[in-house]
């Protein structure tokens, strides 16, 4: 499964549960409050295949899923560019100083296993908004 279409069915996942939400009047803080890993993994058990198996994707006490991907991420089923005869398909455009970038065979992916950037409520407040899809558009990388 490439990117693009993971974000295909992420979103519509993330939006059925932000609907039934919004559609029992919950607030914002409410939706982010729910998107607690702790809620998540018994309220939403297929919503991350992680869920099952009670381990968390970022090793962090307080871990919010509402953005499971970060908006920071950028990508491109196609490639962004190639580095050292690689295709790169995927980077952090923020940099993060924890993220890196992954080299499998001949492609590069960016790592972002140990930053916690999007997981923090701070962070979720900050970027919150009901559609998800929208908020991870500007990830796409246009080619």
């Amino acid at each position: 499964m490439g990117y693009a279409s993971w974000v295909q069915e992420h979103a519509k996942a993330h939006k059925e549960i932000v609907e039934k939400l919004l559609k029992k009047g919950q607030t914002k803080e409410q939706i982010i409050d729910y998107f607690d890993f702790e809620n998540m993994k018994t309220a939403e058990p297929n919503f991350c295949p992680l869920y099952k198996e009670n381990r968390k994707c970022h090793d962090m006490e307080s871990l919010n899923c509402y953005l499971c991907s970060c908006p920071n991420f950028r990508y491109s089923d196609k490639g962004v560019q190639e580095v050292d005869g690689k295709t790169q398909y995927s980077f952090c455009s923020i940099d993060s100083k924890d993220g890196r970038q992954g080299v499998y065979g001949e492609s590069i992916h960016q790592d972002c296993s140990s930053c916690q950037v999007p997981h923090h409520r701070s962070y979720v407040e900050k970027h919150f908004g009901p559609d998800w899809a929208k908020i991870m558009k500007v990830c796409e990388v246009e080619q």
